[in-house]
């Protein structure tokens, strides 16, 4: 599977970056997050433990999953400092630091230990992965027995899509959205391939009104 999958522009991943994402994630998304974390919910059925967000960026999903699943403790998990200090104040100032911490790390290389986090979410990064096979051997890894990944990118419903979307055009013309752009048979053959290789049999791909989200399995351990 290519690098960066549906991504038409290369990414650029600095402070300007990541106080301009802080912005547009507090405002013109504000109302998606508390959404993806409700559908991550319902799709998983996690309701209790610990979740991981990767590529939290400014922490909004993180969160909101926080928020959402109060029985949930939440590590916002980015490669860059800026955001990860970004995502460190706005847990403050939500008065959730007990509940979200922050973690520097890599999805190539995640600095967790094997079957650790009952559920893996993620919105939006999968489409800047380098590498999703890679990407998802790690993830499994982490995955702790009887958890799930809800990873994908959408904005919960399609009333909401409407609404960003049109926000964002109106603020750049250029924005590209990999939201507009389609999966097909193709890329969900290639999907299928790389779950068979990092040896996950129990899967389900969403691909509906709420965005296009992945759904991993690891099952129980046997007694």
């Amino acid at each position: 599977m290519q690098k960066n999958w549906t991504q038409t522009r290369t990414p650029v991943f600095n402070r300007e970056a990541a106080l301009k994402m802080n912005e547009i994630a507090k405002t013109v998304f504000a109302p998606i997050y508390p959404a993806i974390a409700q559908n991550a919910q319902l799709a998983t059925g996690i309701n209790r433990g610990l979740c991981l967000d990767l590529g939290s960026g400014p922490g909004m999903l993180a969160m909101a999953m926080a928020s959402t699943v109060p029985d949930l403790s939440v590590v916002a998990v980015d490669s860059s400092e800026e955001s990860n200090a970004i995502a460190q104040e706005n847990i403050r100032s939500a008065g959730l630091e007990d509940r979200v911490k922050t973690a520097k790390g890599d999805v190539h290389g995640l600095p967790f230990p094997d079957d650790h986090a009952n559920l893996i979410v993620s919105r939006g990064s999968m489409f800047f992965w380098a590498d999703l096979l890679d990407a998802f051997k790690e993830i499994y890894r982490v995955l702790a027995p009887g958890g799930h990944t809800y990873i994908g990118g959408g904005f919960g419903s399609a009333a909401l899509k409407d609404r960003v979307v049109a926000e964002m055009l109106k603020r750049d013309p250029s924005w590209d959205c990999y939201a507009k752009k389609k999966s097909d048979a193709d890329d969900l053959k290639r999907f299928e391939e790389t779950f068979a290789a990092i040896g996950c049999s129990t899967f389900r791909i969403i691909n509906d009104e709420t965005g296009f989200w992945i759904v991993l399995s690891k099952p129980e351990r046997a007694e």
